[in-house]
């Protein structure tokens, strides 16, 4: 009679999944995707190498996984902000802001997930991740030119470019980089107006939007 796992052996082999994700994450923000490798993750997650291999039978595997969790994570909390929006171009600014404010605090982990130079056998998954969070966005602008609180404009452009200003301006390279949560928000708020002036929002409502916009908390951006 053939073995079949039964729901307890189910949930504990998830469970070992999402610890080893868990390491491997933590990895990855203190030394980017190049330090996310088996004997660092099985020390830190407290298990042998051999196990990490059992469900990750590479180290691109792991990355892949992590990546993907990253960019799940983050596109989940964009669109839980935008759901609790009053209007299409709050949820616009809700969506920009929680992203970007989730960056700041994770500025390492992010932008090794979406930014961060890595093999080529990642980077096409890793380009698939990335603009699955500009559609994200891409679908706020959307929804605010339907409701004409945009101007007609080339959405997907729109989207990329704010995108590519959150991952430049705030945790890129060329960033500053700030401990300072009050330094940190102010830089998120900054950001936030500034993409809503370049799609086209006037700049008295703009930074109305970017006020009311709520701010994640400690435990919104560590999920």
């Amino acid at each position: 009679m053939p073995y079949r796992r039964t729901e307890k052996v189910l949930e504990r082999l998830a469970a070992r999944r999402e610890d080893i994700l868990a390491a491997a994450r933590a990895v990855a923000a203190v030394n980017g995707l190049a330090g996310v490798q088996i004997v660092p993750v099985a020390e830190r997650a407290g298990i042998a190498a051999g196990t990490v291999y059992r469900y990750f039978p590479a180290k691109a595997d792991l990355v892949a996984a992590l990546v993907e969790q990253v960019t799940e994570q983050e596109i989940a909390a964009m669109a839980q902000a935008a759901a609790a929006a009053p209007g299409p171009l709050s949820a616009l600014a809700a969506a920009v802001t929680t992203f970007a404010g989730r960056a700041m605090r994770q500025r390492r982990l992010v932008y090794a997930a979406l930014a961060e130079p890595v093999e080529p056998d990642i980077e096409e998954m890793r380009l698939g991740c990335r603009r699955k969070v500009a559609e994200a966005i891409e679908i706020r602008i959307t929804a605010a030119v339907a409701a004409e609180r945009l101007p007609e404009q080339d959405t997907r452009i729109g989207s990329d470019a704010v995108l590519g200003s959150v991952m430049e301006g705030l945790i890129g390279p060329l960033a500053p980089d700030s401990a300072d949560p009050a330094k940190q928000k102010d830089a998120v708020q900054a950001l936030a107006l500034f993409a809503l002036r370049a799609l086209g929002v006037v700049d008295a409502r703009a930074r109305g939007l970017v006020v009311q916009a709520p701010w994640p908390t400690g435990d919104d951006a560590a999920a």
